[in-house]
């Protein structure tokens, strides 16, 4: 390959005596320490982070993706009905005698037929709270509705006082509807000392 040569010219004559000429890198500027130490924090402060979070998640205290949760379903409010086709039985289980027959006045006052609602005594004297009585779950409503006839009872479910089948009788009186009141000490105008204690 032939060399090519090129004309001198004054870019080829530099003295040696002379400073350099031409460009060169400047000097590496000295780092400051404060910005060595902000790093230096900020790489601390993420890593701690970073362990702590991991942790969490290591321990199953923090989920990542939690299952949803299942909602509750709403629970179904029964409206009270007055129901004058169920028969009526009301037990005095107070000392206040006369109680059951007041109340079977209430009931009637408010539509039952008087020869429905019975009056009588119950086996004890010392019930804490009335409460009306039902037999199956599709009494509660009648119940309700029975309870704020007679001025605000509790009401509760029970086989209690559910009837028994007399076969001499072609009625079946186990799924005749009926509902029982007891009367309790919150119906009598003042308690005895010995029913409170």
């Amino acid at each position: 390959m032939p060399k090519t040569t090129y004309p001198r010219d004054r870019f080829d004559e530099v003295s040696r005596q002379r400073a350099r000429v031409g460009a060169h890198r400047a000097e590496n500027p000295r780092m400051r320490a404060w910005v060595v130490v902000l790093w230096a924090l900020l790489a601390t402060i993420v890593l701690v982070a970073i362990g702590i979070f991991g942790s969490l998640i290591a321990t199953g205290r923090v989920t990542l993706f939690p299952a949803p949760s299942a909602t509750p379903a709403p629970v179904a409010t029964i409206e009270p009905v007055i129901d004058l086709t169920y028969g009526v039985v009301v037990l005095n289980a107070t000392p206040e005698p006369g109680l059951a027959t007041r109340t079977k006045d209430t009931i009637v006052a408010a539509g039952w037929p008087a020869d429905s609602v019975l009056p009588g005594d119950a086996g004890s004297t010392d019930f804490p709270e009335t409460t009306v009585y039902y037999s199956f779950p599709e009494d509660e409503a009648a119940a309700l509705g029975l309870a704020g006839v007679i001025g605000g009872a509790q009401v509760a479910q029970t086989d209690a006082y559910l009837q028994v089948d007399d076969p001499a009788t072609e009625v079946d009186e186990s799924v005749v509807k009926q509902l029982t009141v007891v009367l309790g000490l919150d119906r009598i105008a003042s308690p005895s000392p010995s029913a409170t204690e």
